[in-house]
Parts: structure tokens; sequence; C-alpha cells
């Protein structure tokens, strides 16, 4: 009777961890991540090397091996702090301006876009590669880093996909 019950047991304590690893891998893949933070693109407001938890169910259901929602829910709005994919890498930055959100280009003696108030110094190929846009297109969103001086976002790389777009950060 011993045996059988260590036996029992055992199988319930192996039955648990597999569980917990199944349970485990579902929460990564859909639900939170933490993610560490390399460069200084968003300082003050996130430094090097923090640690970030992100919550994957902010704005839909991502496909964990296509970087696309599976079904979605909600769009990113001003000042989100946003992860997604950009040339296999995870950015984090903030979403300055979302869908629908008239833009303004200045080029008098410096390039400039006036996007909410808020007055963003371009260079001339980043200017010429926005300044075509009143708006920001249906379906994607423009993204800065907080230290604007490290930063490469939309500026460099242009409108971000809200499909991309694969959580937000809690806590900041």
């Amino acid at each position: 009777m011993e045996n059988r019950e260590k036996n029992t047991f055992r199988k319930k304590i192996i039955l648990c961890v597999v569980a917990g690893f199944i349970l485990g891998a579902i929460a990564k893949l859909f639900v939170v991540d933490i993610l560490s933070v390399s460069g200084n693109s968003m300082t003050p407001t996130i430094k090097d090397r923090s640690t970030l938890v992100v919550n994957k169910l902010a704005y839909g259901i991502v496909n964990p091996f296509s970087n696309e929602f599976l079904y979605q829910w909600a769009y990113p709005k001003k000042d989100d702090i946003v992860i997604f994919l950009h040339c296999n890498k995870i950015v984090v930055k903030r979403c300055i301006a979302t869908q629908g959100t008239a833009l303004e280009f200045l080029a008098d003696s410096e390039y400039i876009l006036k996007v909410n108030n808020k007055t963003i110094p371009l260079k001339e190929e980043e200017y010429k590669r926005l300044s075509s846009f009143s708006q920001v297109p249906s379906g994607y969103v423009l993204v800065l880093g907080d230290n604007i001086e490290e930063s490469i976002d939309s500026r460099e790389y242009g409108f971000v996909a809200v499909k991309n777009i694969t959580g937000k950060i809690l806590g900041k």
C-alpha cells in the first residue's frame, strides 16, 4: 500500500509541475512578459538596464509567432509606452500621436514637426520622409523616445503599424 501511495503522490507532483510549466508558457506568450532595457532612448522615464513588465493583453491577443494580433480590442493612446519589433529587435517607445492626429511641418531655418502641442526637431532626410503626411495614417501611430537626442524612432523609420505593437509597459 505504501508504494502505491508513493507512486500516486509522485504522479501528482509531476502533473502539478508540468501543468505549472504549461500555464507559465501560456502566460508568457499571451498575457505578460518581463523585459530588460538596453539603451538610453527612453531616459529619464526608463533607464538603461531597467526591468519592465509588459501587458501583452492591453490591445488584444497577440500571435506570438508572427507579432500580429489574433484578435484586437483596443488601440494605443497618446502617451502609452508600447513595445514592437523593429529590425528583429524589441523596441520600447512612447506613442505621441495616433491615427488621424494632425501633423504640421515647418522648414524655415530648421526642420520641425509639430504634433499635439509638441515641437520635434527633424533632420532633412526625416523631414522629407514624413512631410508628405498631414496626419498619422489609419492603422498607424507615431512613436518617439523620451530622450529625443539619442532615440531612433518614427523620425528615422516612419510610422509604426498598430498591428505590430505587441504590448504596453505597465507602471510607467
